[in-house]
């Protein structure tokens, strides 16, 4: 489904993955949510196995929540070596590895400024330790939208080393409006 996405969307497609963590959702499809364990391990397969099928001819793998053998994946993505990878979550041991050998995009959810450096820290020494270079990875920062446009200019501005992208996340019941949104986005565009 994510090939035939990419391509009906001209190879715009970003994959957003996670280990799981809505246990009504996952009950309601009858779908075992697991301990977090258990969703981390079953997560760091899924992340082989995905970024195989999407970029081999072929993909074979043994482990212990998924089995393939010369499976493929046809049609084939657009986007080489395959659709970018977006991980979100900010698990220091499991979900931070995870996104240092598979993500193309990370995605820190919420929390400080200082919370959001901590874990970019974080995934930089993952990056060093699996050979990865941390700048081949853009980071995404969303914080509620409550807050004033120069507090998010000011959050980005202190958050930022590296590829940061910061995300203005409306709730939901009320979108934000445009008077809010192009002053925001010109004083994000002066941050350079």
């Amino acid at each position: 489904m994510a090939a035939t996405l990419d391509i009906v969307s001209g190879g715009r497609l970003e994959l957003g993955i996670g280990a799981g963590w809505n246990e009504e959702e996952s009950g309601a499809y009858g779908i075992a949510l697991g301990n977090p364990k258990e969703r981390s391990d079953r997560f760091e397969e899924a992340c082989e196995v995905i970024v195989g099928l999407l970029s081999q001819e072929t993909t074979s793998f043994l482990g212990s929540f998924y089995e393939l053998t010369d499976a493929r994946c046809n049609p084939r993505p657009l986007q080489r070596p395959h659709p970018p990878i977006c991980i979100g979550g900010s698990g220091e041991k499991r979900t931070l590895r995870t996104a240092a050998r598979f993500a193309q995009h990370w995605n820190f959810v919420g929390g400080t400024v200082e919370q959001f450096a901590h874990k970019r820290d974080v995934l930089h020494q993952h990056c060093a330790d699996v050979g990865r270079e941390p700048s081949e990875i853009l980071y995404r920062a969303m914080w509620p939208s409550t807050v004033t446009r120069a507090a998010t200019a000011s959050r980005c501005r202190r958050a930022g080393r590296g590829r940061c992208r910061a995300g203005h996340r409306p709730a939901p019941a009320r979108p934000t409006p445009p008077t809010v949104l192009e002053p925001l986005a010109q004083a994000l565009t002066e941050l350079g």
